[in-house]
């Protein structure tokens, strides 16, 4: 019964296997939609990602995100988080493929701050941004992705004390995405 059961067991896990590899063979290169959670220095995000169809021998792309960010900052002796947006525009570089199933890539430049009239007395700050990437295709159409980089504006937070900087330093984003 054991010996059955083991044999079971393992073309169980074979069939699995060899389904997951057939599926992730020619990864989707066009056009891509995708939600991400991030974090830009101390400001949490949620945000909507869209990406061109790959170019250049499939190795170049252009992505434009949009965020909806969460400064937290001290209003009126209270702790609170004011939201802001930022839109970036980037081009990517793919820098080549892990297997079958985990491409990697670089991304760089510029992001727009639309600031809140709660922190900031600015209208509208620019800069740039830069990041390695790595998608995790669960099928040929579907990844899981984790990019990890920085951002530079030169915001500061000029209505709150000490006048802090936002959307400085150290960035993160997770999402999924979808290529169609």
């Amino acid at each position: 019964m054991k010996r059955t059961t083991l044999i079971t067991m393992a073309l169980i896990a074979c069939t699995i296997l060899s389904n997951a590899q057939e599926q992730t063979k020619g990864i989707n290169k066009g056009l891509g939609l995708g939600f991400q959670i991030n974090q830009f220095q101390k400001d949490f995000g949620l945000g909507l990602s869209f990406t061109s169809p790959y170019f250049g021998y499939d190795r170049i792309a252009v992505r434009l995100r949009g965020n909806l960010m969460y400064n937290e900052n001290i209003q009126n002796l209270n702790t609170t988080w004011t939201p802001y947006a930022n839109i970036s525009l980037g081009l990517i570089g793919v820098g080549g493929m892990i297997g079958d199933h985990v491409r990697l890539y670089g991304e760089g430049g510029v992001i727009g701050l639309l600031p809140s009239a709660d922190f900031s007395s600015k209208k509208f700050e620019i800069g740039g941004y830069g990041l390695f990437g790595f998608e995790f295709f669960m099928n040929k159409s579907i990844n899981y992705f984790i990019e990890l980089g920085g951002v530079g504006t030169g915001a500061k937070a000029d209505k709150i004390a000490f006048k802090p900087i936002y959307s400085n330093g150290f960035l993160i984003d997770v999402g999924f995405r979808v290529c169609l």
